[in-house]
């Protein structure tokens, strides 16, 4: 088997804060033209914006917090560049005196047809990091579409376009693909087998049954899709304990150093927690929540994650979000160095 080597995480992925101007704001930095771009304001209250390549960087924008349909109104983002994006006078993007956010994936432009599913799909990927975005037209039959990662992804997000449907998370880190969670929602995970037929995704496609957030007749769909590579890209799960001492508390092994983590409680209802590390307040990351519009919320002393050299530490007993004692965590973690080559796919802590 050949491996290949990514010199640098920040080639495939990067954080770039910026301040809003109010007015044409060029954001420069990122390192490369971004395929997908995930913005949040930190310091007030609207909603995430996403938009990507595929569906037309700069023509429309769907909200990861929320069930609406894809927005095609007034322009979020002006254009992709060559070493990130531009943006206007939105305030969801560019309030003026306001300070951002912006989460960007590089995959492979606008994409090309795939026909590896029983669904025809476009696809832009990335496989050296091991992200694709997807897109298809539903038919509301059990169905297979294909991903082009050539490994099998450990984290889809589908996001319904046309009609107002939750986000849905098939994910390593959920007991199995028989069950999901929300994005934009606080449920703890559901078992039901019309999202992904119960089927865990294979090197080529992944699986959707007849459930509307996944295959509704005739509209059209989005699939984010992440897989894991050693060194760069981990999905799994842990076992909160709601410990009070320091070093006693959950360390997620990671073989590298997260530079973002996603991560949902299963076992209950409690919000998505998102951590990167370019937003530093005290030597610890603050919280965003992908389900909800509130700005950043600074650790208090007792809700902190470490980001380490090989990993993250759950270095709090505050329950509900990440520690809660006997109960089970799905994360996602994305390095910022890399170690070793990225071909093998990881092994779920």
């Amino acid at each position: 088997m050949a491996y290949s080597t990514i010199n640098k995480s920040s080639d495939n992925f990067n954080t770039k804060l910026y301040s809003g101007t109010g007015s044409t704001n060029a954001i420069t930095g990122v390192g490369f033209a971004p395929d997908m771009t995930w913005i949040k304001v930190r310091t007030t209250t609207y909603d995430h914006q996403l938009v990507d390549q595929v569906r037309g960087y700069a023509s429309s924008v769907i909200l990861p917090n929320s069930t609406n349909v894809e927005y095609t109104g007034a322009v979020r983002v002006d254009s992709r560049d060559s070493d990130g994006f531009t943006v206007s006078t939105p305030a969801q993007v560019n309030a003026s005196s306001n300070n951002f956010v912006s989460w960007n994936w590089k995959a492979n432009g606008s994409g090309s047809a795939n026909t590896d599913g029983t669904i025809n799909s476009t696809v832009s990927v990335n496989t050296t990091s091991g992200f694709s975005i997807v897109k298809y037209v539903a038919t509301g039959s059990n169905a297979t579409v294909g991903h082009g990662l050539g490994v099998a992804p450990a984290l889809i997000i589908i996001k319904n376009l046309d009609s107002a449907r939750s986000w849905t998370v098939g994910s390593n880190g959920n007991t199995d693909w028989s069950n999901h969670t929300y994005l934009d929602a606080t449920n703890a995970q559901n078992s039901d087998s019309t999202m992904f037929q119960s089927t865990a995704p294979t090197s080529t496609v992944f699986s959707i049954g007849t459930a509307a957030e996944t295959n509704e007749s005739g509209d059209n769909f989005m699939a984010y899709c992440f897989a894991e590579k050693v060194g760069y890209c981990k999905v799994g799960k842990y076992i909160g304990n709601g410990s009070t001492t320091v070093f006693q508390q959950p360390f997620i092994y990671t073989g590298f150093k997260p530079s973002f983590v996603l991560i949902k409680q299963t076992t209950s209802a409690t919000n998505w927690e998102m951590f990167d590390n370019k937003r530093i307040t005290a030597g610890y990351p603050p919280e965003l929540h992908p389900n909800a519009t509130a700005a950043e919320s600074t650790p208090p002393g007792d809700r902190r994650l470490n980001l380490t050299s090989n990993g993250f530490l759950i270095n709090t007993s505050y329950a509900d979000p990440i520690n809660k004692s006997g109960n089970t965590f799905l994360y996602m973690a994305i390095g910022q160095t890399l170690t070793g080559s990225n071909n093998v796919p990881c092994t779920a802590y």
